[in-house]
């Protein structure tokens, strides 16, 4: 193939420039890189423009912002953070459990969002991310799902 082409025999035509408008591919580009504005409250209020294809605790750190990680793959919760207003992607984190979600918090490192987002970052916003499960235990529909056992199944 590579000696048919060298030779100039049935070159293929090359596509026309205006086969895809500029316009078009410039939105095909724009949907690849969306961003979205991230308000951190206990934080001054602070605004940041981020990706909304990369995890929120990479882009924030990259703007300045100090936050506390642990495993950087949504094992643990120390980047835990609340989201009091808007949504966030984190289908791959595997530490909070139904009441932590249902709170509204967000494992950071691997979070993305999928809105403007408002943000409680810090020991401040864990108000109800730390339970005492002896004084406050979890009910079955607060665990994950695959938790709950009934005493007495075999």
């Amino acid at each position: 193939l590579h000696r048919r082409f060298r030779s100039g025999a049935e070159r293929p035509e090359p596509l026309p420039r205006d086969s895809l408008p500029g316009w078009r591919l410039h939105e095909r580009y724009l949907a690849l890189m969306d961003t979205w504005t991230v308000t951190v409250t206990n934080k001054g209020g602070e605004t940041f423009d981020v990706d909304a294809s990369r995890p929120l605790l990479e882009t924030l750190e990259e703007q300045g912002v100090d936050l506390p990680y642990g495993c950087r793959y949504g094992g643990c919760i120390t980047c835990a953070a609340k989201v009091t207003d808007g949504q966030v992607d984190q289908a791959e984190q595997v530490a909070l459990n139904n009441r932590q979600l249902n709170n509204g918090y967000a494992v950071l490192c691997v979070a993305r969002p999928v809105s403007n987002c408002t943000l409680e970052v810090g020991v401040e916003s864990h108000d109800e991310l730390y339970r005492n499960p002896f004084l406050d235990p979890l009910e079955p529909h607060e665990l994950k799902p695959g938790i709950v056992t009934t005493i007495g199944e075999s």
